[in-house]
């Protein structure tokens, strides 16, 4: 029997579970801040992670599209290319930003150090990887997302047994800026629908037949459907405590021990790391051509330094609901066509 289906499930898993979703802050964001009404929410983005993933995945293979390019001149035409691909450069380069403010974050509330320190830990790093070929990424992303889907699934059922499933916020705020429980959830679908996007259009290979698409994205939307509402019910039981913090998964893992903490904090900067250098790597390619691609890296990952320091949090709640309905008006679009 054909496996791929698993590949492309692991690929979907690893492109949404990112730091803003294993850290909880998205979760608080678009859906917690709700109270109950946010498990709605989230009971609405599992299917539409499912059904949708699979529509995309389909359009993919029926138009044996190979590549993002591919993709927006084969649907959109030649004449849509450049704002497409400048909509999803800009997309890219915010989702580094947001990447490396939350390593500055996270050595801040971890190691009491400066939040700068942290950022440029992250910036360096990833400047010395985009130099070379990543061959070893697949193998990174492989043993990462096994750990950050154990280390949610562990500490947030651990917590909701452990405290009764006692919520601390169960009516919730009824409007916000992004509107309800259900524009909110559908804001952020649509927030990660860009890096789908990105992502399925380079797929074709591992897409056998139709039943391969349906399944690996029916198993990846389930799974993050599973692990989103396990952080939700975890931060409705501590959403007074947590509801402020940039990282507040990490305040949930010390009620376990500190050094579980520790140990969740090195699996969540390895998961910004990784997602920084997939957004990195995608706005990349697209100057591949040009020379002095050494000097063009420096400025990109220098650029993202302003961006960062406006905080993790402040970045997940302005940028990712832009992006959110634009994510769902390109995805409508490609859907539709």
């Amino acid at each position: 029997m054909n496996k791929n289906w698993i590949k492309i499930a692991s690929i979907y898993i690893g492109t949404v579970i990112g730091a803003g979703f294993a850290s909880g802050r998205e979760i608080i964001e678009f859906f917690a801040v709700y109270g109950i009404k946010g498990i709605l929410g989230m009971i609405c983005v599992g299917i539409l992670f499912s059904v949708v993933g699979s529509l995309m995945l389909i359009k993919i293979y029926n138009n044996k599209i190979q590549n993002l390019d591919e993709l927006t001149i084969r649907l959109f035409g030649e004449k849509s290319r450049f704002i497409l691909n400048t909509i999803i450069g800009f997309s890219l380069f915010t989702g580094y930003s947001v990447m490396i403010s939350g390593s500055g974050a996270i050595f801040k509330e971890e190691l009491g150090l400066l939040l700068d320190i942290g950022i440029l830990v992250m910036v360096i790093c990833s400047f010395i990887v985009f130099l070379f070929k990543l061959e070893g990424l697949s193998f990174i992303n492989s043993i990462l997302v096994p750990l950050l889907i154990i280390g949610i699934l562990f500490t947030s059922s651990y917590l909701n047994i452990r405290e009764e499933f006692n919520f601390s916020n169960i009516e919730g705020v009824s409007l916000t800026k992004k509107g309800n429980f259900l524009s909110s959830a559908l804001l952020y679908f649509g927030s990660n629908s860009l890096i789908i996007i990105i992502v399925f259009s380079s797929l074709l290979p591992l897409i056998k037949d139709v039943r391969t698409a349906i399944l690996g994205a029916t198993v990846g939307g389930t799974v993050l459907f599973i692990l989103g509402v396990s952080i939700l019910i975890s931060m409705l039981i501590y959403y007074n405590e947590t509801y402020a913090l940039d990282i507040p998964m990490l305040k949930m893992c010390s009620y376990i021990s500190k050094n579980y903490r520790k140990v969740y904090s090195i699996i969540l900067w390895i998961a910004m790391f990784t997602t920084a250098l997939a957004n990195g790597f995608g706005f990349m390619n697209k100057i591949s051509k040009y020379k002095n691609r050494l000097l063009y890296t420096a400025l990109f990952c220098i650029s993202a330094i302003p961006l960062a320091k406006l905080g993790f949090a402040n970045l997940v709640g302005i940028i990712y609901p832009i992006f959110g309905l634009i994510g769902l008006g390109m995805m409508l679009l490609i859907l539709l066509y």
